[in-house]
């Protein structure tokens, strides 16, 4: 299910379900929102810090209730996650999705460790939302193919075969699902705790900060736990490698069309995409795309 497009002075809820955010970044990103004539209010613990895990923005109850009441309020219409970093999994379970679902379809917006709850999100839910840059990655939402690529999923509707990214064939072939996937490492951590898809799929992948062979176990673990079997196509993002070796040794084995070089990821260029659409992947002798199908 698509979430109704944004319009002129909706609210956006800011939470911090993850790391802990810098308030001069977040500010940047605010004003950039504003400037699309919608509202912001930032959720009451994005500051709080957690006194003694430096690396959680706040202590997991009140990350939890931060987005609960923010997905709940009926005035908010997105809740767009600061930044990644580590924690989101630690509040998963504190979510309740019927009462997240009673308040009708939303949009989630962030990546990276923000992975967690698009899948949970997406998958109770039956939403579609939208893996981009966090609203205090600042460096990232100054590029502008990346803010025109959040503003026309958040404020335009979606439109059989709008192109949503294009990168280089490494695996020939065209295929259809639904795109699912994200974070590397927040994939494989979730094996065993959220379910391997049950139709179709388009996977996505980034990753930063991985030597390769935590990249080739966290891949082989995906492949060993049944994940990956309805693999339909696959999207390479950066992944922090220095070529497609990897990915073609781990991934090509499935038959399935592989686009690489796509702009996702930590570096400055992060295209926003619809986790849980139904999209085409083409991988031509020369250029691959993906679109809405």
């Amino acid at each position: 299910m698509w979430p109704a497009p944004l319009q002129a002075r909706d609210l956006v809820a800011v939470v911090a379900p993850s790391g802990p955010v810098d308030p001069g970044r977040l500010a940047r990103g605010v004003t950039m929102v504003e400037s699309w004539g919608l509202r912001v209010r930032i959720a009451p613990h994005a500051f709080d810090g957690h006194g003694r895990l430096p690396y959680l923005a706040a202590a997991d109850e009140d990350r939890a209730d931060d987005l609960t009441q923010a997905w709940c309020d009926p005035a908010v219409r997105a809740v767009w996650a600061a930044r990644g970093g580590y924690g989101a999994q630690r509040i998963i379970d504190r979510l309740d999705v019927g009462v997240l679902g009673a308040a009708g379809p939303k949009h989630l917006i962030g990546f990276s460790d923000v992975t967690a709850l698009h899948a949970r999100v997406g998958r109770e839910l039956g939403a579609v939302t939208i893996h981009g840059p966090g609203l205090a990655s600042d460096q990232q939402l100054t590029d502008r193919a990346n803010a025109a690529a959040l503003r026309n999923l958040l404020l335009g509707r979606p439109v059989t075969r709008q192109l949503l990214l294009t990168g280089r064939p490494l695996v020939h072939g065209r295929a259809a699902g639904m795109l699912v996937g994200g974070n590397l490492s927040l994939l494989a951590s979730g094996v065993g705790t959220e379910p391997a898809p049950e139709v179709p799929v388009v996977l996505v992948l980034e990753e930063v900060n991985e030597p390769a062979y935590r990249v080739d176990r966290m891949l082989t673990q995906l492949i060993r736990s049944g994940w990956l079997d309805r693999l339909a196509g696959v999207v390479v993002g950066d992944l922090g490698l220095p070529d497609d070796t990897l990915v073609l040794d781990r991934l090509g084995g499935f038959g399935v069309p592989i686009l690489t070089g796509a702009a996702i990821g930590h570096a400055a260029r992060n295209i926003a995409v619809p986790l849980g659409a139904d999209v085409r992947l083409e991988a031509g002798p020369d250029e691959a795309s993906l679109t809405l199908a």
